[in-house]
């Protein structure tokens, strides 16, 4: 299988040639040339498969030039019991992802059993692992540069830690994460991880990631790669767990299920969109946002209006506090029929801080075809949501969860199963837990005091010239 870019002057590559990388050379993201098809016949015999498994044969369709004995030696180490054991207490580690049932016909997929508490764990400990086959393959070293509003740096750096020939270097928004997911980034001690904090948002932080990766000259000298979920590799693994959530709540392969996704960044609902394009039986996606709802707002007018960090606000779901959505280049390929100059258009406005419409163009009589639909949730929503799980169900659940919940309630369609992706554990947000439910989360005794430890992190401004000179000076 060969890979193309979004923006369409980049050269078809293969998996691995585009693994450690992050976008194309036009600027671009990449995207299968076409997407592979499952049958049902290998819907039904997926069915009865464990995660591990599962893994394999969903990315057997995506990293075609890696030997099957060594992808599948890949994906065992990584989707153990003994690697995503952190999570709940009642919930099973050899499930990997258990599905919670809340009541007949609605539940919530737990996806933050990994290391971080959090879902991006699903997809980066694999990518830890390949990044090693694939260096230690062409004898290379890599150093990674990412950006996070959340939980993509923590879960990227226990990924990442003491892996040959790998240097991590993350960029986060000064005071804009909680004080767990701070602890859990910058308390680690391993001289391959670097954290450097940005004075601004995540947009920022993002902007420069990106700034680095289009100087070619710079990114081929020092090896620069990403983990960022504009890495293809991260989205690939992503589309596992929708098939193992969707296997989880039906009976059959003739049945449909909505899917409710908390989305900042637009890379976990990307996931879905694939699975769906690739014949899981998916009949609605559902988009949720907090405040920064720029991609609800595409959804239900057809203009995406990208906001500047000045009107971006702060809110108590921190990692979705977004207002650019890198992902979102990729849907909009599939929406404009992987018409590469049409999107080359749409992002030439963005990139110079503009926006485009596509209310008055075939693309908006397109979108039905694609199954989205879209809400916003408030700090209101999230507190009356989290205080509601907690009174019906007993369940708690993280204030990105509860985004997804509140607007996966609204929206599903009569008689859709609705599978709410769990994003992270509540430990990771106990101010806005205490404020809903009066009481702390429990946290694994393994981050307990995490907030107490030691921390290293260089503060830096949103200046692209400081951050290749403190990169140049540290590889």
């Amino acid at each position: 299988m060969k890979y193309i870019s979004t923006r369409g002057n980049a050269p078809a590559k293969t998996f691995t040639e585009i693994l450690l990388g992050g976008l194309a050379p036009d600027g671009g993201l990449y995207l299968p040339e076409q997407y592979p098809q499952v049958t049902r016949a290998e819907l039904d015999a997926w069915r009865k498969l464990s995660y591990a498994d599962l893994a394999f044969a969903v990315l057997s369709k995506f990293a075609t030039d890696i030997p099957a004995a060594d992808l599948k030696a890949i994906v065992t180490k990584t989707y153990t019991a003994g690697v995503y054991c952190n999570g709940r207490a009642d919930s099973p580690a050899e499930d990997i992802t258990p599905l919670r049932t809340l009541e007949p016909g609605v539940h919530i997929l737990e996806l933050s059993n990994g290391p971080t508490l959090a879902f991006k764990d699903m997809a980066m400990q694999l990518l830890g692992n390949l990044f090693e086959y694939a260096l230690d393959k062409q004898h290379a070293e890599l150093n990674i540069l990412g950006a996070t509003s959340g939980d993509t740096g923590s879960a990227a750096e226990y990924a990442m830690r003491g892996k040959r020939g790998i240097r991590v270097f993350m960029l986060s928004p000064i005071g804009k994460m909680s004080g767990f997911q701070r602890a859990q980034m910058y308390s680690l001690q391993d001289p391959n991880i670097f954290n450097i904090a940005i004075n601004g948002f995540f947009d920022d932080a993002q902007d420069l990631v990106k700034a680095v990766s289009n100087d070619h000259a710079y990114k081929a000298t020092h090896k620069i790669g990403t983990v960022n979920s504009i890495n293809w590799g991260r989205v690939s693994a992503q589309i596992v767990y929708y098939f193992k959530g969707y296997f989880a709540a039906t009976q059959s392969n003739d049945e449909q299920v909505a899917f409710s996704v908390p989305s900042g960044n637009f890379g976990n609902i990307c996931a879905g969109h694939i699975a769906r394009m690739m014949g899981l039986p998916i009949g609605q996606l559902i988009l949720a946002t907090n405040e920064n709802d720029v991609l609800d707002e595409f959804f239900t007018t057809g203009a995406y209006k990208p906001r500047n960090t000045s009107h971006t606000y702060e809110t108590s779901s921190p990692s979705m506090d977004i207002s650019k959505a890198s992902n979102f280049e990729r849907f909009v390929f599939d929406l404009v029929g992987r018409d590469g100059a049409k999107v080359r258009e749409f992002w030439g406005k963005v990139d110079k801080g503009g926006s485009f419409d596509i209310k008055d163009t075939a693309y908006w009589e397109a979108l039905p075809k694609f199954h989205f639909s879209s809400g916003k949730s408030t700090h209101y929503d999230r507190i009356k949501t989290i205080q509601g799980m907690w009174e019906e169900y007993g369940v708690m659940v993280d204030t990105h969860t509860a985004d997804g919940i509140k607007v996966g309630m609204e929206q599903r369609r009569p008689n859709l199963p609705l599978i709410c992706l769990e994003t992270a554990l509540p430990a990771k947000f106990e101010e806005t837990i205490v404020e809903a439910l009066g009481r702390l989360p429990e946290r694994p005794a393994a981050m307990e005091g995490i907030e107490k430890l030691p921390q290293r992190c260089v503060e830096m401004d949103a200046d692209v010239v400081k951050l290749k000179a403190f990169i140049t000076a540290h590889v």
